[in-house]
């Protein structure tokens, strides 16, 4: 299956992210917004991004021009019924993400392959919203899509083997590598990361040290670019605690739960960089 067509239901951070590495590969995009002023925005994320290209030598104009004319906006999701790959980057939240899937499920063509982005959710669960089950995949792109190399690869039990080889040669296509994961809350990467994520938050609250020498001792100890409380504050600390939420939820283990700080910020609207607070100010 040559992939040439591909659809992005959400255009926030990480679908105008997919859409644009999509878009730079030759595809053919349509992201779904759920409205205009939303849409705009999808669109102006993805210009500015280029602009970024562009200013930094890596993309020349006139690439700029050919890869925006390749990317369409709609605010209808029935515009999705051509495509051949439509890659759902909605909210983390299941009820949302299962509600678009068993929509799309009934727009597009039996054959196509639906793929989610989500960091944590088993996709089975999704799935299950549908009647093509061996045509949906997890396809985990990293923040900011552009430049992170990694895609994780999520299969169900019931995922066809076609399924698996078309979606892993698309992502290849990208310049992305693929990894590969079962279908288990937090896949690879958040369930190394967000534990380790969530030992510093508990460290931190319970005055082992401060925020800053907990960062200093993981960059300049470990040799990480980010310390974590700063990278969770780059997460974004409701996307932390849901997806704490969904390790606990699957493993029923304590070391999984989230801690009460990260909770109570949660709750007070301390949700990090796009927020302007977190564990630090920005």
């Amino acid at each position: 299956m040559n992939i040439e067509r591909v659809g992005v239901v959400g255009g926030g951070l990480m679908g105008s992210g997919i859409a644009e590495v999509c878009a730079r590969a030759g595809s053919h995009v349509i992201v779904h917004e759920i409205n205009g002023r939303a849409a705009d925005a999808a669109r102006a994320r993805v210009e500015s991004s280029l602009d970024r290209a562009v200013e930094k030598g890596k993309l020349a104009q006139s690439d700029l021009d050919s890869i925006l004319g390749r990317i369409e906006l709609s605010v209808d999701l029935t515009s999705q019924a051509d495509r051949q790959l439509v890659i759902e980057a909605a909210t983390e939240d299941e009820g949302v993400k299962t509600s678009i899937f068993a929509e799309l499920d009934s727009i597009v063509a039996p054959d196509a392959i639906l793929a989610s982005n989500t960091s944590s959710i088993p996709i089975t669960r999704i799935a299950a919203a549908t009647s093509r089950a061996d045509r949906i995949v997890g396809l985990h792109f990293f923040n900011p899509v552009p430049v992170m190399g990694l895609v994780e690869l999520v299969t169900t039990l019931m995922t066809s083997s076609e399924t698996e080889t078309a979606t892993r040669a698309y992502a290849e296509s990208l310049g992305k590598t693929v990894i590969r994961a079962r279908d288990r809350a937090g896949f690879i990467v958040n369930m190394l990361l967000v534990p380790y994520l969530i030992g510093a938050i508990r460290m931190y609250e319970a005055g082992v040290a401060s925020r800053e020498d907990i960062d200093a001792g993981m960059r300049l100890g470990a040799n990480h670019p980010m310390g974590p409380l700063e990278l969770a504050d780059f997460v974004g600390l409701d996307t932390m605690k849901h997806i704490a939420d969904v390790l606990f939820d699957e493993y029923k283990d304590p070391f999984y739960a989230s801690p009460p700080l990260l909770t109570r910020m949660v709750e007070a609207g301390l949700l990090g960089r796009k927020t302007g607070r977190g564990f630090y100010e920005y």
